[in-house]
């Protein structure tokens, strides 16, 4: 397997700076008080294109002899990929086609279309685009631009490590949300060349994981589901380029569940006013969580990416407010009487619940013939008054079941 060596990532951040946003850090006071040591967020959801791909696939692209510029790349991506590839290809006056699933979002597809490439939209996940990415190669000539199995992808990735030693100089962690591990082994190899003593941590979505069992077995393997809002670190196995590397250099691999992303992302909404992808946001999701405890400071998380459908965005938040205590759903069983539903709301009034919204229904077959159901969504101020809520409605004599 070919190796990645510093002199490589050197040249990439030289190609890569001249290109590329010098994105920020930010200081997060939550995540230093819940840490213990300060934590910066390395703010790569501003860069180019939304994210960090812009920074190897440009180096890999820039790369490409004569001949291979004429015929054009192609790539297979759900976005942030795709993005990264359609625009520096577009930076570098070579034609680009980009395989997406049928299911990509809308503001991925147009951003990409924008950037100047040809989209064709195939199967339902990254394997069967790749598949169809790669006979399309074959059958134009056309080079594969790999998401993240190339030296010159990992090499380019690098390149962000070296901004957050010069942002943070005193940096001792370094946590990086993974997918098929092209950042991560970037990052790793960047840091171990120059500063050692840094630890680098990788984060995965629990339910698309591939990287535990792999590390287990010494070998690259397939995850056993792939099924979670964090479409950016989605991927079925990891790359065997960024495999060889990530064994050696990078201390630990955790997973965050979907609630902890949900947090995570309405966290850097709220607290850092900045817009971040769920796949983005593991690794303050990692933070947020006991994934990851008593590590040295100070720590840097990178942000990886911000594409977010504004669809998903709303539905991402709700979900953060409701496993925050910030939200309530809940079905309540009332008797079929006027004034009923009157003083079901007096009570959630008098508990300090926002009504959000109200659905009365009589038609549930569960329902006695004097009894109605009342589907009910109230604003919290936190868990607390979550169980505060719920117990004023229990004494008071409704039956409550809650959904969120």
């Amino acid at each position: 397997m070919e190796s990645v060596e510093f002199g490589q990532v050197a040249a990439a951040a030289r190609v890569v700076g001249a290109v590329v946003r010098r994105t920020p850090v930010v200081g997060s006071r939550v995540l230093s008080e819940r840490a213990g040591v300060p934590v910066w967020l390395k703010c790569e959801n501003l860069q180019r294109t939304g994210s960090f791909k812009p920074r190897g696939a440009y180096y890999r692209i820039a790369n490409l002899s004569e001949a291979e510029r004429a015929r054009g790349v192609v790539a297979a991506s759900a976005g942030n990929h795709a993005q990264g590839v359609a625009w520096s290809a577009a930076e570098l006056g070579i034609t680009s086609t980009v395989f997406m699933p049928i299911g990509a979002s809308l503001p991925k597809l147009v951003a990409t279309r924008a950037y100047g490439a040809e989209v064709h939209q195939v199967g339902e996940t990254i394997d069967e685009v790749l598949v169809a990415a790669k006979q399309f190669a074959e059958r134009t000539g056309a080079t594969l631009i790999h998401p993240f199995d190339h030296p010159d992808i990992v090499a380019g990735q690098a390149s962000v490590a070296l901004e957050i030693l010069e942002q943070v100089p005193d940096v001792r962690t370094v946590v990086v949300p993974t997918g098929g591990g092209g950042l991560l082994a970037g990052v790793a190899i960047a840091l171990n060349h120059r500063t050692p003593q840094v630890g680098v941590v990788g984060v995965q979505a629990a339910d698309a994981a591939a990287w535990p069992d792999s590390l287990r077995a010494g070998t690259p393997v397939r995850a056993s589901r792939m099924s979670t809002m964090a479409d950016g670190i989605a991927v079925g196995m990891p790359g065997a380029v960024p495999f060889d590397h990530v064994s050696k250099l990078v201390s630990r691999i955790v997973t965050v569940d979907e609630e902890s992303l949900s947090k995570a992302l309405l966290l850097c909404l709220e607290r850092a006013k900045l817009i971040v992808e769920p796949a983005g946001a593991a690794g303050v999701a990692a933070l947020l969580g006991t994934e990851l405890r008593d590590l040295p400071g100070p720590i840097v998380v990178i942000l990886s990416g911000g594409n977010i459908d504004p669809l998903l965005l709303t539905r991402v938040i709700n979900h953060g407010l409701s496993a925050a205590g910030r939200y309530l759903a809940m079905r309540v069983t009332i008797s079929d009487r006027p004034g009923a539903l009157s003083a079901l709301l007096g009570v959630v009034g008098r508990a300090g619940a926002s009504v959000v919204d109200v659905v009365h229904s009589r038609t549930g077959t569960w329902l006695a013939v004097d009894e109605v159901e009342v589907s009910l969504t109230v604003e919290m101020r936190g868990p607390a008054h979550r169980d505060d809520v719920l117990d004023a409605l229990r004494e008071a004599g409704f039956r409550v079941r809650a959904e969120l």
